[in-house]
């Protein structure tokens, strides 16, 4: 069991596997299809997935990773910058792609793509007229916000920060400090409209 549990693959693996015996158990019982309602699941879970890991990490690095820094002997900190921090920064970008894209494939599934991103204000009674195409619709922008945040502000600023892949070996150490105040406000701003996005994403469903 502790060699099993030593590899991450095979936890992996073997989560996605459970997933599937718990689906096969219920395909069984109800007689699922392999129509539009199941890949609608299929895309909402993976949306959750990607989304899980996005804001997990960005909460890692605003509430664990940031205020823990200043504690940090000088010696011990280029283990972080250099081995820590850019893997986290690999997933966390790349959830965050998978989030906005599921979630874009989603609401063009669910028929709502348009209504959300206008804020209800296309094939509606009037602006405003659907409460639930409204709140996705904030959703959905907070979440296209944070996304570009990510992949504009965060990542490049992140990679001059830290010299990441020794692809900026000649910035100053000012320069450095510049681009990590950005990559820190971005992140700030991401944590920020976390708390809304997701309370509007479950808000559509359940208020």
């Amino acid at each position: 069991m502790a060699a099993f549990l030593s590899n991450l693959r095979n936890v992996v693996i073997a989560g996605f596997v459970l997933a599937l015996i718990i689906l096969g158990i219920r395909w069984q019982q109800s007689g699922l299809h392999l129509d539009t309602t199941f890949w609608m699941f299929l895309t909402r879970w993976l949306h959750v997935i990607c989304g899980v890991m996005w804001i997990g990490l960005l909460w890692y690095f605003n509430f664990v990773s940031t205020p823990t820094m200043p504690k940090i002997p000088d010696e011990l900190k280029p283990a972080l910058g250099k081995f820590i921090t850019p893997a986290a920064l690999f997933w966390f970008r790349w959830s965050a792609m998978g989030t906005i894209v599921l979630g874009i494939i989603l609401a063009s599934l669910n028929g709502y793509l348009l209504q959300g991103y206008s804020l209800d204000s296309i094939d509606s009674g009037g602006a405003f007229s659907n409460p639930t195409y409204l709140t996705i619709g904030i959703g959905m922008w907070f979440g296209t916000i944070m996304w570009a945040n990510v992949w504009f502000l965060i990542w490049p600023n992140q990679q001059k920060a830290l010299n990441i892949a020794n692809k900026y070996p000649d910035l100053s150490k000012e320069a450095k400090a510049a681009a990590a105040k950005i990559a820190g406000q971005a992140s700030r701003i991401n944590t920020l409209l976390s708390i809304p996005m997701l309370f509007c994403m479950v808000a559509a469903s359940h208020l």
